[in-house]
């Protein structure tokens, strides 16, 4: 499948910033399933940008500029993408496994969240590839979309008790359930064709990964219960959000920050829609 994405993102500040930081991991890269045949970073501003790789192998660009009181940022390019049944194969994997049943602030167990895990791997018994796959079903039940009531800061264990959420939130709890049961699990960012036909969409997509022996990586989206397919595009990995955000930084100066994001995913050569949606 052929994939155009364009994700913008806007700051606008007033008073005007003194001088701003970002880090932006908003490019993806090629590996088996995903070709990156054009892609590249506009950003209106006069700006110093610096290229680099994390320490998880993502592309990553610095972005440093100022003064100023606006900003966007557009990330745009086609991807071709193949269905590999969500088996995760050609990455850079500079860790092993077991780095991701690392926990972190994000991915903390509750009680609640322990036996719920507890109990799905007591039943696969030592099939971890079915595990996953029921943890990733009961989450998507157990939870209901709603952008409301969490934030980029929401922990696994807040959207686990508050049943609602949004795909960063399905994936945290994903992720936190299957480290709880002794699967390594990381953060993926990236983007999703939806198949409603809806184009446009205010915020990227999130999903995990899990390690299955024998296997490799293998990718689940518990937001829409299905593993990762030629609609996924996969752009940073981390062990949470905070580690695969799309961007993050600092400001100096300045006074209330405003932001916004569009982004677009549509298959290449179809004329896209205009309504905007929330769900990712």
């Amino acid at each position: 499948m052929r994939l155009r994405v364009t994700h913008i993102t806007s700051y606008r500040y007033q008073p005007a910033a003194t001088s701003i930081i970002q880090v932006l991991r908003m490019t993806p890269g090629s590996h088996d399933g995903q070709y990156v045949a054009e892609w590249q970073i506009d950003v209106s501003a006069d700006t110093r940008l610096d290229a680099h790789e994390d320490a998880f192998g993502n592309i990553t660009h610095v972005l440093s500029c100022g003064p100023l009181d606006d900003i966007t940022i557009t990330a745009e390019g086609l991807i071709e993408t193949h269905d590999t049944g969500g088996v995760v194969r050609g990455t850079d994997e500079r860790f092993p496994p077991g780095l991701f049943l690392r926990s972190t602030t994000l991915t903390e167990v509750n009680p609640a969240m322990a036996t719920f895990a507890r109990e799905l791997r007591a039943e696969a018994e030592s099939d971890a590839l079915g595990f996953l796959h029921t943890l990733m079903t009961q989450v998507n039940e157990h939870m209901t979309f709603d952008e409301d009531p969490t934030h980029s800061g929401t922990s696994a264990a807040e959207a686990f008790g508050l049943k609602r959420g949004v795909c960063q939130d399905y994936a945290h709890i994903f992720i936190a359930c299957a480290r709880t049961a002794g699967v390594p699990a990381r953060f993926v960012s990236g983007h999703f064709l939806r198949a409603d036909g809806m184009v446009n969409q205010v915020a990227g997509h999130a999903w995990a990964e899990a390690f299955v022996p024998d296997l490799g990586w293998v990718g689940f989206d518990p937001a829409n219960g299905i593993c990762t397919s030629d609609a996924h595009v996969r752009v940073a990995v981390g062990l949470d959000y905070l580690g695969a955000a799309p961007v993050r930084g600092t400001r100096y100066g300045g006074g209330t920050e405003t932001l916004t994001v569009a982004v677009k995913v549509e298959q290449a050569g179809r004329p896209g829609q205009s309504q905007w949606q929330r769900q990712s």
